[in-house]
C-alpha cells in the first residue's frame, strides 16, 4: 500500500512556502514563514555585548528562543512561563545552531543576536520553518547595521535552511504535516548550507530501525527540497521589503 498524502502532494513537493518580511516594526528584521499551514513569527533583536564567556574576544554570538501561542494547535496549550518543556529547549537550541552556522562571528563583532521564532500555528515542520525564516529575517537585520554603518559587510557565510523528511509505508515524502508526522514510520529534520553541506541531522525511529540505504534516501529527498527553499529565500530578499 503507497502513502497517499492528504493535499495531493507528490512524494518530493515541498508545501507552499511564503515569506512575508517586515511583518512587526520595532524588530531589527521580522519575517512571517508560512509552510503550508505552519505560521512561524521570525524576529531578530542586535544588541551591544556578548555573553561573558566571549568577553574581549572580539566576536559575537546568536542564540535562539522558540515558543508555540496556545492557540497554534488544534487543541489550545498552556503557555510556557518559567519552566520550558524538554521539547522547546531542543528546539530553540537546534534553532541556535543552525543560524551560527550561517556567520562568521569575528565580523559580527562583539554583539549578540537574538532570534525569536514564535509559533501562530502549526501543521509540523515548526522548528525547521523557525530556521529557514529565520535566515530570512537574519539577514534583513544584518542589512540595517551595514546600511546605518555600523558594519563594514556582511557576517553571513552562506545560507541555511531546514526540512523534515518521513518514511510512510517504506517510501520517502518531503515536508511533512501533522497528519504524517503522526503517522511517519521515520521522522527526521535536516539543515543544510548552501553548499549543501550538513549542518545537523535529527532522526528517529518511532518504531524499529531504518536502514542506511533508507538514511540516504532521505537525504538525496531533503536536499532536493532545500535547494528550493533556498532558491526562495534569495527570491524574498531581492524583493522590496
Amino acid at each position: 500500500m503507497t502513502w497517499q498524502r492528504p493535499d495531493g502532494r507528490q512524494s518530493d513537493q515541498l508545501r507552499p512556502v511564503h515569506f512575508e518580511r517586515n511583518f512587526t516594526h520595532f524588530a531589527a528584521g521580522s519575517v512571517l514563514t508560512h509552510c503550508g499551514n505552519t505560521q512561524v513569527l521570525c524576529t531578530v533583536t542586535i544588541q551591544p555585548g556578548v555573553p561573558k564567556f566571549l568577553e574581549g574576544k572580539g566576536q559575537g554570538w546568536l542564540t535562539a528562543e522558540y515558543r508555540m501561542l496556545p492557540t497554534a494547535t488544534l487543541q489550545r496549550q498552556p503557555r510556557e512561563f518559567m519552566k520550558l518543556s524538554g521539547r522547546t529547549q531542543e528546539i530553540q537550541r537546534l534553532i541556535g545552531r543552525s543560524l551560527r552556522a550561517a556567520l562568521d562571528m569575528q565580523k559580527l563583532g562583539e554583539r549578540t543576536i537574538m532570534v525569536d521564532a514564535d509559533v501562530l500555528q502549526a501543521d509540523a515542520g515548526t522548528r525547521t520553518t523557525s530556521i529557514t525564516g529565520g535566515f530570512v529575517a537574519l539577514c534583513d537585520a544584518l542589512n540595517t547595521l551595514i546600511d546605518s554603518g555600523e558594519l563594514l559587510e556582511s557576517p553571513i557565510r552562506h545560507q541555511v535552511a531546514a526540512i523534515s523528511v518521513g518514511l510512510l509505508d517504506d517510501q520517502a515524502f518531503l515536508d511533512l504535516d501533522y497528519a504524517e508526522d503522526v503517522a511517519a514510520a521515520i521522522d527526521c529534520n535536516v539543515v543544510m548550507d548552501q553548499q549543501l553541506n550538513l549542518i545537523e541531522v535529527q532522526g528517529t525511529a518511532e518504531e524499529g530501525s531504518f536502514s542506511r540505504q533508507q538514511l540516504t534516501q532521505i537525504l538525496d529527498l531533503a536536499e532536493k527540497g532545500i535547494q528550493e527553499l533556498m532558491a526562495l529565500q534569495r527570491q524574498a530578499l531581492v524583493s522590496p521589503g
